[in-house]
């Protein structure tokens, strides 16, 4: 039940408390932050499906859940002295203000698909907003747009989208179980990033909740704090309770393919030519191009192969004419083409581009991968030769690894033509071609030799990527880069801007001076989360 009676509510609140005398010897007072909560929000919820301690039987289940990267879920990973659950903006607001008067840090999650787990781990004491519960979306279709609260999911979005309209979408990722909040506060690639930009291009209103506990929206928070949140990373500026996204047309029929190819000198060379095909082409088609290579079950040696996975604007005619026009040497056939509605193509990628058979699919919050991994990121400014490809293939063949992945996601088309200081997100008609690496692993032994070889292979490709600096996408965020200051030390310009220029280039500056103004003691803060502007010392 949703709503309780009084006394049965005072009866949940006794035991709770009673329960939290295990916390003296820890010295924090979480009789007193509980009943902080309960005084500043608006708690129709009872305690036990609001705040969550270690103590309570829902306090494992909820932390791991949306735990994506088990590096990050070990037993003695340090964990939140309570879990919020919110499930209306109030009890955010009631958070944000306890946590500040009792000297709490917060962390905000919304998908758990951090990569270095900053959502949900910190050094000190902390407590966890988890917004699962925050998921409502709301689809108009007088302005095609759609009000999405922060806990959603890209897949949950897509589904609503498609049950009101089979022309109407959204450019976000690829991967359903990502939460909203973090996907949009980073920018947010997508299938669609050639033809309508990033996911945060398309925001065009939000709810944001402050250091003191207010809710503002785009009016009232004004344009800069706007401009802030929309690609200058998660908590730093505040906690989005809801974005208002701006749906794009699409054809009633788009066409979707995926061919993988064994590994020979061919292969090699299609990766090749991708580069120059790829971000050059019609804006209506995307194509990815994945190299994925990891150890035969049988113990016969390496399998390495090249995937080409493609979503395009249109019917499948259409595509084999411009593919053929253009991209000859991939050998797409009329059997490799699926045409479907845009949000079967949606499923269809969700599926991992093999069936676009259920659209439950996209609903599904488990996140795919649970295993441990590393994650870096970079992006070419020109194509790289194929000697210094082979040099990567030679790494990906080291049989002491798991599983290794290189991501390439083209640009151009529409990113060509937004200004690198529209969000914070620079990387746009300088850097036609952004590559991920990934490393996976399943066992605790196996992290140091693995994070070992990711930054190996990130040494190894700083000659023929971007320079001055090496750029960096925030939502593949890398503690690799550096950190803020510890035990409360404000971190210098100098310090922070070696990895703010390279996740926002010459917009670092600009978000700098938006935290001054919003957040200027730093409440919200993590290892590299924007810092304010040190007050000066002296004249």
């Amino acid at each position: 039940m949703k709503y309780f009676s009084s006394c049965f509510y005072g009866f949940i609140s006794l035991l709770l408390l009673f329960s939290l005398g295990t916390f003296g010897c820890w010295g924090y007072n979480m009789e007193d932050f509980v009943h902080c909560i309960n005084l500043h929000s608006n708690n129709n919820d009872s305690n036990s499906t609001l705040i969550h301690l270690p103590s309570s039987s829902s306090y494992s289940y909820i932390l791991n859940f949306s735990i994506c990267n088990r590096r990050f879920s070990d037993p003695e990973t340090p964990k939140p002295v309570a879990i919020i659950t919110p499930s209306h903006a109030s009890q955010v607001q009631a958070t944000v203000i306890c946590c500040k008067s009792h000297g709490f840090q917060i962390r905000t999650r919304s998908g758990g698909h951090d990569f270095e787990g900053r959502s949900y781990v910190a050094n000190v004491p902390f407590v966890l907003i988890d917004l699962i519960n925050l998921n409502s979306i709301t689809i108009n279709m007088e302005d095609e747009s759609a009000w999405v609260q922060s806990g959603a999911t890209v897949g949950e979005l897509y589904y609503r989208i498609g049950e009101k309209s089979q022309t109407l979408g959204f450019p976000a990722g690829f991967v359903p179980a990502i939460g909203v909040g973090g996907f949009l506060s980073g920018g947010g690639l997508g299938m669609m990033v050639r033809k309508y930009g990033l996911a945060a291009d398309n925001v065009v209103d939000a709810y944001v909740v402050d250091e003191n506990g207010r809710v503002f929206n785009r009016h009232s928070m004004g344009e800069d704090l706007f401009w802030a949140i929309r690609g200058g990373g998660g908590g730093s500026f505040g906690i989005v309770l809801a974005w208002k996204l701006k749906l794009v047309p699409v054809p009633p029929i788009v066409t979707s393919f995926a061919l993988h190819k064994t590994w020979d000198q061919n292969t090699a060379h299609l990766i090749h030519r991708w580069q120059y095909v790829a971000p050059e082409v019609d804006q209506d088609l995307f194509i990815t191009a994945w190299v994925t290579a990891s150890n035969s079950s049988d113990g016969s040696g390496r399998i390495m192969e090249a995937s080409f996975f493609s979503l395009y604007l249109g019917k499948a005619t259409e595509l084999l004419s411009l593919m053929e026009r253009t991209f000859p040497e991939l050998g797409l056939k009329k059997e490799d083409c699926l045409e479907m509605s845009w949000v079967e193509s949606m499923a269809f990628s969700a599926s991992g581009f093999v069936s676009a058979k259920s659209l439950e699919l996209l609903l599904n919050r488990t996140p795919l991968n649970n295993g441990r991994y590393k994650i870096k990121s970079d992006y070419l400014t020109e194509p790289i030769s194929e000697t210094a490809l082979e040099g990567m293939w030679e790494r990906f063949k080291n049989e002491e690894l798991e599983k290794v992945q290189l991501v390439l996601i083209p640009f151009g088309g529409k990113m060509n033509e937004i200004s690198e200081s529209e969000t914070p997100f620079p990387h746009r008609a300088r850097y036609p071609i952004q590559i991920g690496y990934c490393v996976t692993w399943q066992r605790p032994d196996a992290d140091s030799r693995h994070l070992e070889w990711t930054r190996e292979l990130y040494s190894y490709m700083t000659p023929f990527v971007s320079k001055s600096p090496r750029a960096v996408y925030i939502n593949n965020i890398d503690l690799d880069l550096g950190t803020n200051n510890k035990d409360g030390i404000p971190t210098s310009y100098e310090e922070a801007s070696v990895w703010g220029h390279q996740y926002f280039g010459n917009n670092f500056e600009r978000l700098m001076e938006v935290k001054t103004k919003v957040d200027p003691f730093n409440f919200f803060r993590h290892e590299q989360s924007i810092p304010p502007t040190p007050p000066r010392v002296g004249i």
